[in-house]
């Protein structure tokens, strides 16, 4: 008997129904067969609220993934602990550095984790694994650790720095990506893609041997891009012939627009109570 993968959103910007809230943050459950991972916990308690709302349960949780160390995807952290207290903490060892970005007049502002959370991690016990390659989470499910940089139209997404004063270009290292194989090709999580989609795609399809791709779904900070990086983005989207295609979180509205209309039968809602069921 085939196995379903399901991933069910429970943190986005955004929330279509009765009884569900949305936050500037991202959370994935992804329940494949008994077994479960959480990819990002948003940037509150809210995650395990959602969580509750929508039957998922976050106690049976064998691993918690981040993406990257910003406050919207890393801020649940401790509730969900509180709820999974044996669940293994995976993250790039750059997660956990400053992080900040840059204001409009030049003033800056932490975007990295809460003290509160860095506590958490830091206490003796917890159980932590760093992902610089990639690593799996648990059977079929993998993160792709660092992503390198190979394409020369896309960057981090924004005026991140990893110092107060603005002055230290923050590489934003620790992005990283889940992603599973199907029968149909292989399925993208992106947290914020700070890496770039690109980037993320390319990487991952060199250590799955060049498997095609089924779904991406996620944030792709595309909000501040220019009109070569959207070409560009639109026709390494068009070339990965995706069956489905989950813009979100941090994409930004116009980036979403142009998805919808490049892509429109691939296109589909990705926000809180999405469910997506996979075959593997």
């Amino acid at each position: 008997m085939n196995e379903t993968i399901t991933v069910t959103v429970l943190v986005e910007n955004s929330a279509h129904a009765r009884g569900l809230m949305g936050e500037h943050g991202l959370a994935y459950h992804v329940q494949a067969g008994a077994r479960s991972v959480l990819f990002d916990t948003g940037q509150t308690d809210l995650v395990v609220r959602n969580a509750r709302r929508l039957g998922v349960d976050l106690s049976r949780l064998e691993a918690v993934a981040l993406s990257h160390g910003h406050f919207d995807h890393s801020g649940g952290v401790a509730a969900v602990w509180a709820q999974a207290p044996d669940a293994v903490l995976y993250a790039h060892p750059a997660a956990r550095g400053p992080h900040f970005a840059r204001n409009p007049d030049g003033s800056t502002r932490s975007v990295g984790m809460e003290s509160e959370i860095l506590e958490a991690i830091a206490t003796p016990g917890r159980r932590r694994q760093e992902t610089v390659a990639p690593t799996q989470l648990i059977e079929g499910l993998f993160l792709t650790g660092e992503i390198p940089r190979t394409t020369g139209f896309e960057d981090v997404g924004g005026p991140f720095v990893q110092d107060a004063a603005g002055v230290c270009p923050d590489p934003l290292a620790d992005d990283q990506a889940l992603f599973f194989d199907t029968p149909g090709g292989i399925v993208v999580l992106l947290g914020c893609a700070h890496a770039g989609v690109v980037n993320t795609l390319r990487h991952i399809r060199h250590v799955t041997g060049g498997r095609p791709f089924h779904t991406v779904l996620g944030g792709m900070h595309l909000v501040s891009a220019g009109a070569e990086r959207m070409a560009r983005t639109v026709e390494a989207l068009r070339d990965a012939s995706l069956r489905r295609l989950g813009p979100a979180h941090c994409t930004g509205a116009a980036a979403t627009a142009r998805l919808w209309h490049e892509f429109p039968e691939a296109c589909t809602v990705c926000s809180v109570g999405s469910r997506f069921v996979f075959e593997r």
